[in-house]
């Protein structure tokens, strides 16, 4: 049940790293999916990729209000 909840995790991962340019909200659940991923490798052991899988997150979160407030301030500049 482990290796499942692994693959999905990173295959989220993934697919919104890939698909992120289409979406403010696809890097939210890219910053989702490193979560996950670091939960996965906690239980599974694997300590230094909890760690980087942690720092991943909190930079596509980072991002993720970036983005946010730069698409916030560009829609009231063309209103």
């Amino acid at each position: 049940m482990l290796t499942i909840f692994g693959v999905v995790a990173v295959s989220i991962m993934m697919l919104s790293y890939w698909l992120e340019g289409r979406s403010r909200w696809l890097v939210l659940v890219f910053a989702g999916g490193s979560a996950a991923t670091s939960l996965y490798s906690g239980l599974a052991g694997v300590y230094p990729i909890t760690v980087v899988e942690a720092l991943w997150s909190m930079i596509a979160l980072q991002r993720f209000v970036q983005r946010s407030r730069a698409e916030s301030s560009q829609a009231l500049q063309t209103a």
